[in-house]
């Protein structure tokens, strides 16, 4: 992995104003998905099932980033150095593998919308050299989808 920059490597990762929008970009992302596919019963899931929520919102979103964040992202990092602006070839490599993975729950459709928060999250990654980043903003934004399309 590639260390962050100069500027970015004392910054605790809470003061990073490219979190607060990546946090604050959930807001539109959500307003689209119900714009596009109404919920039948938001925020039911969390009273109905709580299990189900902390299991979408906490583990889960720590089991994926530490394999796909932890594992793919940064072995690939030590094959592939390529980089594209502020995108390597490992974060590409894994969000397409992360991507691929949600095509066993999900439809092809909803599988491809996973690629871009996966590239999100690989990017706070490498930013931060840490998985702290990546695990909250994934519990965030899947708390948020939970919330408005309870299983």
């Amino acid at each position: 992995m590639a260390p962050p920059p100069a500027e970015e490597s004392h910054r605790p990762p809470w003061r990073d104003p490219l979190l607060g929008a990546a946090l604050a970009a959930a807001l539109p992302v959500w307003a689209v998905l119900v714009w596009l596919q109404p919920p039948a019963a938001p925020l039911a899931g969390a009273v109905a099932a709580p299990l189900t929520f902390l299991y979408l919102v906490l583990a889960l979103p720590i089991l994926e980033e530490a394999a796909f964040r932890g594992l793919v992202q940064e072995g690939l990092g030590r094959l592939w150095r390529r980089r594209w602006g502020p995108l390597t070839a490992a974060n590409a490599g894994q969000a397409a593998a992360f991507g691929l993975l949600h095509l066993i729950s999900q439809p092809p459709l909803w599988a491809a919308a996973v690629l871009f928060p996966g590239l999100v999250f690989g990017f706070f990654r490498e930013r931060h050299a840490t998985l702290a980043t990546p695990i909250a903003l994934h519990a965030f934004y899947n708390g948020g989808f939970f919330l408005l399309y309870p299983p």
